[in-house]
């Protein structure tokens, strides 16, 4: 249970004892709930195995839940029997992942968050207009291997600022950025600015290409860190943006702040001295895992959470095209 206090007062003097926070929104956004639902409507439809390559949202309790139900995830079309049935994940493919999935005569389920497809297409028009794009973002992430594979004559990564001097292109008035969708808004801005002193006439994306739910997440803890002595991010490892979270916690003056997976990676010693923890998850997290973190929190004497809202998510994403074909003709829609 929590109380939803929105987003005056952060704390009353009759708390200031002893408080826990709780970020909202957080949790799952729109593209990964779309790409978790994808696969469990693919395993009931298509029955089991059902092949995913690489991992369908980056959070390892999501990809465990999903191999017991039949699921099997790998790193390349390779590994996958000619004939089956194989869903891309939430951070997209490059169009020569499609080709290979062709050639081998797969059954493709496209689950790309369509905000990520959104910046595919920018990568595609930017490209045929002959831009040199910067594309920025954390080198070796499927997003970004995903993004510059649309155009890779034309894409070179720009990982901050310090890339920015290396930056090589045939004509400084023709240069256009990109960003993967799940890095932190400010040193996003900050790289752009650092772009932008060398080549004054860089293109902006038509629209920012940080997803709303990023956006508003990072806003939120920002909210929530203010007078924390510790937050807490509940999320994995390899979540660009739940690792963005605890960065813009402590930006924001978090004493301290911490990425765990779930509840039992929580170090007792955290707790020490702490009178306000705020809690917030990264948006491929199911809500059960903060659950979990709030009840090992009440189980050491801490207080019922109270939400902090600081925006409305109301957005919902078709399922891909292919699987609502499935359905409907299977009469399941």
């Amino acid at each position: 249970m929590t109380t939803d206090v929105g987003m005056p007062q952060i704390l009353s003097p009759e708390d200031a004892e002893r408080a826990v926070l709780l970020a909202a929104p957080r949790g799952y956004c729109a593209g990964v709930d779309r790409a978790v639902v994808t696969v469990e409507k693919a395993l009931d439809l298509y029955g089991s195995p059902v092949y995913v390559r690489k991992q369908i949202v980056h959070n390892k309790h999501v990809v465990s839940d999903l191999e017991s139900r039949g699921a099997i995830f790998v790193e390349e079309l390779d590994e996958v029997p000619p004939g089956a049935t194989v869903v891309f994940s939430a951070h997209g493919v490059s169009p020569e992942v499609h080709r290979q999935a062709e050639s081998r005569d797969l059954k493709t389920i496209d689950a790309t968050c369509p905000l990520v497809t959104k910046v595919h297409h920018e990568a595609r028009r930017f490209a045929a207009e002959d831009y040199d794009i910067l594309l920025i973002g954390h080198a070796g992430h499927e997003e970004v291997e995903g993004t510059a594979g649309e155009a890779p004559e034309h894409i070179q990564l720009v990982e901050g600022p310090w890339d920015v001097d290396k930056i090589v292109v045939r004509d400084p008035a023709r240069v256009a950025w990109l960003s993967q969708t799940t890095l932190s808004v400010d040193e996003t801005l900050t790289t752009v600015a650092a772009i932008r002193e060398r080549f004054p006439l860089l293109l902006d994306p038509p629209s920012d290409d940080i997803c709303y739910a990023t956006q508003n997440r990072q806003l939120a803890v920002k909210e929530i860190a203010q007078d924390a002595d510790l937050v807490i991010v509940v999320g994995s490892a390899n979540s660009s943006n739940s690792v963005r979270l605890v960065e813009v916690a402590l930006e924001s003056g978090a004493k301290a702040s911490y990425r765990v997976d779930d509840a039992t990676e929580i170090d007792e010693s955290w707790l020490d001295g702490v009178s306000t923890v705020s809690v917030t998850s990264g948006a491929s997290v199911p809500e059960a895992l903060v659950d979990g973190v709030l009840q090992f929190l009440a189980e050491r004497g801490y207080p019922e959470a109270r939400a902090v809202k600081t925006a409305e998510e109301t957005l919902i994403f078709a399922l891909p095209k292919e699987l609502r074909r499935d359905l409907k003709a299977a009469g399941r829609v």
